[in-house]
């Protein structure tokens, strides 16, 4: 059944990340409560070419309604890039068997960890597909299925490219969508789509690269005959599983009730950790960076200027590891990080106000020789950015590198002379504000305004 709320959606914005008032009530996790506690554990999968660490917000608000910390992972794909050809073996990507196999030994972990028989599984775009895969080979551990704008019935529908794990025709997706329901029995399917934003189902090719030609797929894509299908409103693709209002649903049909709150209750102490990971030949994977140097500065939130020395430097080891380190929940950081082959990449963000161990790191690619004195990139991992829905400005100007419509777009970019070296920054999006300084290009230095929203 499909269930459309677009009346109680209308004029989707950008809800706070923690409201002020959370903010003067109690800096504290919030107590673990009887029925939180009585939820499956809940593993959270993420899309193609990403990792864990888009679902850090999501997890704030789980643990701020007294889920606890213990009962929730998140997979990290080795691999995350889906191949050309499912059949055919590419340097860095994986199969949807790499995929499935994976999922299946993240899941064992989690039971093992909590001793629970059955856990709920959460999937972001190419997630969903792993987790449809898994189910279907056998995988009758698992209660729940969340499906997050994941493309179940392709990106596309051609003869051309069968081997696509994102081809509707191709044998992957026909496999997972033959008989009469396309859904496991025994496993609780829903289904999150958006009312048309959602780049990855349109009836143009012009998203994936084939203006004028006919996808075959429709905004309807996401859904399955046998699931609960829900219509989020006008979210990403991104958003279809990030959002807040997202999590709502993701809560409700697992817990069976509606989230006691939205917004994230913040901890009083906060440790960070995370993994390095890196792009080579230009393909994002999750396998650890040896060797990489990571250092932490508390800045100004108004100029994006350090506040004093360094709180926290380490050199990663074999496991890529870092932290964890102790950081103000109120302040704004620089993260730099320094490993070879890429250039210096000075994170700026938002204050964190939880605890978390999957803040994981990827430096910029390689600087073009483009002659810019200085480079800044403003990134949204966790949605893109829709011009004229949301408001971005980057150095008090909206970006021209984003297209209007239906949203694409998770980064822009400014490059600018060598003049304007040491100067301050800042990016805009909706309610959120983070403020970069400008490092010389000249150094292989690049400056990145993560945004958490």
């Amino acid at each position: 059944m499909t269930l459309t709320r677009r009346t109680m959606l209308q004029g989707l914005g950008t809800l706070p990340l923690f409201s002020a008032d959370l903010r003067r009530a109690a800096l504290a996790q919030a107590a673990p409560t009887a029925a939180a506690q009585d939820m499956p554990p809940i593993l959270f999968v993420h899309g193609n070419g990403d990792h864990a660490a888009l679902w850090i917000t999501t997890l704030w608000r789980m643990e701020s309604n007294g889920v606890p910390r213990a009962r929730m992972a998140a997979l990290n794909f080795t691999d995350p890039l889906a191949r050309s050809d499912d059949t055919v073996a590419q340097a860095g990507r994986s199969s949807t068997e790499d995929q499935r196999r994976e999922l299946g030994e993240a899941v064992a972990a989690l039971r093992k960890a909590t001793g629970a028989a059955r856990v709920a599984l959460v999937g972001n775009s190419r997630g969903g597909n792993s987790i449809r895969s898994y189910i279907k080979a056998g995988g009758s551990d698992i209660s729940h299925a969340v499906l997050c704008g994941t493309p179940n019935h392709g990106v596309f529908n051609s003869d051309d490219q069968l081997g696509n794990e994102f081809n509707g025709r191709g044998p992957f997706l026909q496999g997972l969508n033959s008989g009469d329901s396309e859904v496991t029995a025994g496993t609780a399917f829903l289904t999150l789509r958006s009312d048309g934003l959602d780049k990855y189902a349109q009836a143009d090719g012009r998203f994936i690269g084939k203006p004028g030609v006919p996808t075959g797929v429709t905004a309807e894509g996401p859904e399955l005959k046998g699931a609960t299908n829900l219509v989020l409103g006008p979210v990403d693709h991104r958003e279809s599983a990030y959002h807040a209002r997202a999590f709502r649903e993701i809560y409700k049909f697992i817990a069976g009730y509606e989230p006691d709150r939205i917004a994230i209750v913040a901890e009083p102490k906060v440790r960070l950790s995370g993994l390095v990971t890196g792009t080579p030949g230009g393909v994002p994977t999750n396998r650890p960076v040896t060797g990489a140097k990571v250092e932490l500065f508390h800045v100004s939130p108004d100029t994006g200027e350090r506040l004093g020395e360094a709180l926290y430097r380490v050199e990663t080891g074999a496991d890529g590891r870092w932290g964890p380190a102790e950081v103000d929940p109120t302040a704004y950081l620089e993260i730099v990080l320094t490993a070879q082959g890429a250039p210096i990449t000075h994170f700026y963000r938002s204050p964190f106000p939880r605890t978390s161990e999957i803040v994981h790191l990827r430096p910029a690619r390689p600087l073009e020789p483009t002659g810019a004195g200085a480079i800044v990139m403003m990134t949204r991992p966790r949605g893109y950015f829709c011009l004229p829905r949301d408001i971005v400005l980057l150095d008090g100007k909206e970006p021209l590198d984003v297209q209007r419509g239906v949203p694409t777009d998770s980064v822009t970019t400014l490059r600018l002379p060598a003049g304007e070296v040491g100067r301050s920054v800042v990016g805009l999006f909706n309610e959120e504000r983070i403020a970069a300084r400008l490092w010389p290009a000249s150094e292989g230095r690049i400056a990145v305004i993560e945004l958490t929203t």
